[in-house]
């Protein structure tokens, strides 16, 4: 079975600091599906991966594209 390799996670303040976004805008991104897979900690708080940050710069990136 392939180890799965351990990727950096991220709070929702790291996120939002990284890319000069709000929480509402990171969530509301969550909520309409744009934005999958977010994990979460033992207290129910969103964690991020590195694969969450590609994801968040591609929606960005979309964004910008318009």
């Amino acid at each position: 079975m392939a180890k799965r390799k351990n990727s950096k996670k991220y709070k929702t303040k790291e996120i939002c600091d990284r890319f000069d976004i709000s929480r509402a805008t990171l969530f509301r991104w969550e909520s309409e599906g744009l934005l999958m897979g977010v994990g979460r900690d033992w207290r129910g708080w969103r964690i991020y991966d590195d694969s969450n940050l590609k994801s968040i710069e591609r929606i960005i990136r979309g964004k910008n594209a318009v």
